[in-house]
């Protein structure tokens, strides 16, 4: 496809995003600081820590994209936490635990945990029902979360193959669009780290247009927003 002035819109959508990374090259180069990767809470750059950014607007937003795409959303204190992670997982038999995924966050787990060590091969993670992860950055006008499978997160199987995926959010980690979340993820995206971005629990729709979930990763997506 070309455009009106003769270039391609592949060509476009290229400089449109080498010029978000160079904008935002002295403004999040310290997306993601390695002392607070454990409880999966990147040091958030100036923009993502802007009052209009963390505004009840912003917020909601969010919230109404995602649950567009049939996911729950649960909105928590952080000291509700644990109690919020255990409510989301009750009734789950087994749930897998990624490394460097807070010990305070499951202590009130009443599911079988597996820890991401157990499972090192994808074939063990079957029978598994469900996994928790934190998260790295969320955008508000997508709706969409994405892991870059640091410390919390897992490696990409584990957030793909269980039939349940609880994902915590933090709501200071909520940027507007995705030039933002692609300014917040240089780092990772230097390092040459995975990414996966999920909007919603997996789903397509045959040339019917019936929608039918589960299809290639998890079922059931829950979203649990802490609030500060």
């Amino acid at each position: 496809m070309t455009t009106r002035d003769g270039t391609t819109a592949r060509a476009e959508i290229l400089d449109r995003v080498r010029s978000a990374l160079s904008g935002s090259r002295s403004h999040h180069h310290q997306a993601r600081h390695p002392s607070t990767a454990f409880t999966g809470t990147p040091v958030p750059p100036p923009d993502a820590t802007a009052p209009a950014q963390r505004s009840a607007g912003l917020v909601d937003l969010f919230v109404e994209r995602v649950e567009d795409y049939r996911a729950t959303v649960r909105t928590c204190a952080p000291a509700d936490l644990a109690g919020a992670i255990a409510s989301a997982l009750s009734g789950v038999d087994s749930v897998i635990i990624p490394t460097g995924f807070d010990d305070g966050w499951k202590c009130a787990l009443t599911a079988q945990t597996v820890d991401e060590a157990e499972v090192p091969d994808v074939h063990d993670v079957e029978g598994v029902a469900a996994v928790l992860t934190t998260s790295v950055v969320a955008i508000a006008e997508t709706g969409t979360i994405v892991l870059d499978h640091g410390p919390g997160q897992g490696r990409r199987g584990l957030s793909l193959l269980p039939d349940l995926h609880v994902c915590v959010v933090h709501m200071h980690q909520i940027v507007p669009g995705v030039p933002d979340a692609v300014g917040v993820l240089r780092s990772s995206i230097e390092a040459g780290r995975p990414l996966t971005w999920i909007s919603g629990p997996s789903a397509t729709s045959d040339i019917e247009l019936v929608r039918v979930e589960g299809v290639h990763g998890p079922r059931t997506l829950i979203v649990i927003l802490v609030t500060s």
